[in-house]
């Protein structure tokens, strides 16, 4: 047995809730204790499965955004329960097993009813690449990357991967290297070495520079140790000096100096674990890493200067050195980035997309200073106003009118491509400030400009509401990210979130900075549009000319009635007939399609787009393999037996599909007979109570695989997966 064969592929499924589309309905052909014809029961925690499910099912489909090649495939990577029963489902494309990074990523949302409520993808063409071999070792591309840098503090492994580069792939070694420039600049250099060449193909920054008696914040009560500055409630969190190491004593901590380095730590921690706190108390999100925690802290640094890197807040001293750069705004700032990298998408490396990150550190600083309301630093819509940070006592950024700071842009139409990311968070900032507060707030808070063309006069809902919908959005980022998505996913947000006035709200403040509607944007209207949405299953297939395969197209209603649902099919090649029966369906019905090839069809892997035509259009792909071999044979005496196919680095749940019941102890035997000279695993997984876990693989490096595991009665489901290669498999399988 492989010691390493659950790939991210499976691993996804292991770790998942999702039944699959089982619980839309009883399990067909599974085994059951009672005999006689009767409901299959549901497992608890239905409601997420049934979500997960729903967007497993779009991204294997390839759901309009989330359209996919061959070889090719979307592996769920987080999941992030929300308001209202809803769940962000992220997905990270991969191609041959490998990462895939420059574009293809996605999100699904959907609910608890198994309906899919939008999807977002990063645009990305099929990939096609003649071998996912590297000529270079990975230790040669490991000291490419670090001669990029003066000193190396620290460098990643690297990974063999994917990078899309304008629009073509090119195979590359990935990996972060941290350290410090020749001009002694901290640098951060997320690097794709080609894996062919041994050239850097891409560089890209990710440094954005910019119980304890503390200096900004007073005397106040932190989380630590007995003996150290650690917080292990947080992911280990900790703060100490430039080497990295926790400072260590006991409590209280610090002196209230303006350059006692352990006071600064006092600031910090009180800062993160307040903007922890807001994060969860907020909007139920775990941490600024989505895990729990967030990356340690450093102070001390000799330079004027605040900075996350993708392993560790550093934080410096004012120009004037008067005070540690550690106030509640600029170190929620820090954590802010983090958010940002460890939300779908991480950061990108465009200026815009570099000035959506520093305004999401700006709104993250503004809320924890909200959520604190700290009387030594009262709550406010300015960045580092009480730092006197670059010497001239004023703020480093306004986030109620931009232009007020180094003349920054308040207008998303006074954005260009060469504006600086600092200066490009001015819209959003501004955009922020509106949505939680309006143009004309009163109560001693500042006006707010409006740009031309947009409304008269704006009205906010408050920070709390605003910092959610942004959160929200933030959770459907992917790595195109810019102010066109931030406007529609920020709209899907407060829609699903709160309802039509916060959507009409959130869209007013985006006319207000001048960025334009969107195609295909959530409508805030108090009814539902109307809406449908397509599933495949099975989404693939292997056929001998002269044969046919079947398909199932579901649909589901996600808006407003019920609705005719048209059915098309384009892409299928000479000898290839697809037909639907029905040709069309109400939505929230199922068709069977069915692709007849002809004999003296070429052999080969067409992708076939299936087209739903009713008050929207939507689409999902069917891959289908022809000239693959016959489901082969050898496990007579099973109980039950299903047939599929599947195409290299792919998976099916079986049965059909579905799970299965079991309700009383003894053995299931599962028996996988797969074509010859490939590659193929099995797993026996058992539902936990909140999502499905291994209990029995086989996991040999052939096709024919068999299990066995005694259990107690419950829910259980075999997966199979094409580790490698390609073509037919029968699963026979037995249970008490």
């Amino acid at each position: 047995m492989h010691p390493f064969r659950l790939t991210a592929a499976v691993a996804a499924l292991a770790l998942s809730a999702s039944l699959a589309t089982a619980l839309a309905g009883p399990a067909t052909a599974a085994p059951q204790a009672p005999s006689g014809p009767q409901a299959q029961p549901v497992p608890p925690g239905h409601g997420r499965s049934l979500a997960l499910a729903a967007a497993d099912t779009a991204a294997e489909s390839g759901l309009d955004e989330l359209r996919h090649g061959t070889d090719e495939e979307l592996v769920r990577t987080s999941v992030t329960p929300w308001a209202n029963g809803l769940y962000y489902a992220a997905y990270e494309r991969t191609y041959k097993g490998l990462p895939v990074a420059g574009g293809g990523d996605a999100v699904v949302l959907s609910d608890s009813t198994g309906a899919v409520r939008e999807v977002t993808g990063a645009k990305a063409p099929a990939i096609r690449l003649a071998t996912t071999t590297a000529k270079v070792p990975a230790a040669a591309a490991l000291a490419t990357a670090r001669k990029q840098l003066a000193s190396v503090e620290s460098a990643s492994a690297p990974e063999l991967t994917v990078l899309l580069k304008d629009g073509k792939p090119v195979l590359t070694w990935h990996t972060l290297v941290v350290g410090r420039t020749a001009k002694n600049a901290p640098s951060s250099l997320d690097t794709h070495v080609d894996a062919r060449t041994g050239a850097v193909t891409r560089s890209t920054e990710k440094i954005l520079h910019a119980e304890g008696r503390g200096y900004h914040n007073g005397n106040v009560t932190i989380d630590t140790a007995a003996n150290s500055m650690t917080d292990t409630t947080r992911g280990s969190f900790r703060c100490g000096g430039q080497n990295g190491s926790a400072y260590t004593g006991t409590p209280p901590w610090g002196n209230n100096g303006a350059n006692d380095l352990v006071t600064a730590c006092v600031d910090i921690m009180y800062a993160a674990q307040k903007e922890h706190s807001m994060l969860k108390e907020w909007f139920g999100y775990n941490g600024q890493n989505g895990q729990g925690g967030m990356v340690p802290a450093r102070a001390g640094l000799s330079e004027v200067n605040a900075y996350y890197d993708g392993t560790k807040t550093t934080y410096g001293r004012n120009r004037n050195g008067t005070n540690q750069l550690t106030g509640i705004d600029v170190v929620a700032h820090e954590y802010g980035h983090e958010i940002f990298d460890r939300t779908p998408g991480s950061a990108g490396s465009s200026n815009e997309n570099g000035g959506l990150n520093e305004s999401t550190g700006d709104i993250f600083g503004a809320l924890t200073e909200h959520y604190a309301n700290n009387p030594n630093d009262t709550p406010d819509y300015t960045v580092g106003e009480e730092l006197n940070f670059t010497g001239n006592n004023q703020p480093i950024r306004n986030m109620y009118n931009p232009s007020l700071i180094n003349n920054d842009p308040n207008c998303y139409t006074q954005l260009t491509s060469g504006t600086e990311v600092h200066a490009a968070a001015g819209p959003q900032n501004h955009w922020f400030y509106l949505l939680a507060e309006g143009s004309n707030p009163g109560g001693g808070k500042p006006n707010s400009p409006i740009c031309s063309g947009g409304p008269s006069s704006v009205t906010g809902i408050g920070i709390q509401k605003a910092g959610k919908i942004f959160m929200g959005a933030l959770l459907m980022k992917t790595s195109s990210w810019n102010h066109l998505a931030a406007r529609r996913a920020t709209l899907t947000s407060a829609k699903n979130t709160y309802g039509s006035a916060e959507c009409n709200a959130v869209k007013a403040a985006w006319n207000a900075v001048g960025v334009p509607a969107q195609s295909g944007e959530t409508d805030c209207g108090g009814s539902t549009n109307p809406d449908f949405s397509l599933a495949l299953n099975p989404s693939s297939g292997s056929v001998q000319p002269g044969a046919s395969a079947t398909s199932t197209v579901n649909t589901s209603t996600v808006g407003g009635n019920a609705q005719t649902v048209q059915l098309s099919a384009s892409g299928a090649p000479s000898g290839v007939t697809v037909s639907f029966s029905p040709s069309s369906v109400t939505s929230g019905n199922s068709s069977t399609m069915t692709v007849q090839i002809a004999a003296g069809t070429a052999d080969g892997t067409y992708p076939i787009t299936v087209t739903g035509t009713g008050s929207a259009t939507h689409t999902v792909t069917y891959q289908l393999t022809v000239g693959s071999s016959t489901p082969p044979t050898g496990c007579a005496g099973a109980q039950h037996t299903y047939q599929g196919s599947l195409t290299s680095g792919r998976t099916a749940i079986q049965p059909d599909g579905s799970y299965y019941h079991s309700a009383a102890s003894g053995t299931h035997t599962g028996c996988l007979r797969g074509p010859a000279g490939q590659d193929y695993d099995l797993y026996l997984q058992k539902w936990n109570g909140y999502g499905w876990t291994d209990v029995a693989v086989g996991g040999t490096a052939t096709a024919d695989e068999n299990t066995s595991y005694y259990g107690t009665a419950g829910y259980y489901r075999y997966v199979v997966h094409a580790y490698s290669g390609s073509g037919a498999y029968t699963l026979g399988l037995s249970a008490p």
